[in-house]
């Protein structure tokens, strides 16, 4: 149940994201439909929101390569444009896999990073001369800083990818 009411939560929030965008661009242009050149513009705003709204590190828009692919598959009708039905559809499967690297992260840096901080804060006590200094960081500061080495971690590890 919760996982769902958080699927839905996301859905919508994405549907907002995306009527938005595809409204500014059908504003500038006049059209009620995106063609490709307009579609990898809508991606980009897309991806900015993402990034600008969702805690950590800063997603990568896919290729212009890819995006083309993308679009003709969900082309239903094969005219080379999209309209807002079919912007919706494809902007939920593009950024599915993203949403869920971001969750994941969000998880382990938020949940899993301050138990192993307080599961280490534990384990050097008995350790001479370090023991002591890590013993008198407060937890809350200790696990902060554990939680922002894996962050930190993180993103180094997509950075090589």
């Amino acid at each position: 149940m919760f996982i769902s009411a958080g699927k839905q939560w996301r859905e919508k929030q994405l549907r907002k994201i995306t009527d938005r965008v595809f409204d500014h661009l059908k504003d500038d242009s006049g059209k009620d439909h995106l063609v490709f050149e307009d579609l990898y513009i809508a991606v980009l705003f897309v991806y900015n929101d993402i990034n600008k709204h969702l805690p950590g590190p800063h997603i990568d828009p896919p290729s212009k390569i890819s995006v083309k692919a993308m679009m003709e598959t969900y082309d239903s009708d094969l005219n080379g444009q999209l309209n807002r039905e079919e912007f919706a559809e494809f902007i939920q499967k593009l950024t599915g896999d993203t949403l869920c690297v971001v969750s994941r992260n969000l998880i382990i840096a938020m949940i899993v990073a301050p138990a192993v901080a307080v599961l280490t804060k534990r384990a050097t006590e008995g350790v001479p001369g370090v023991g002591k200094v890590v013993q008198r960081i407060p937890n809350s500061i200790f696990a902060s800083l554990v939680a922002l080495g894996v962050m930190l971690l993180q993103n180094s590890g997509e950075e090589l990818e």
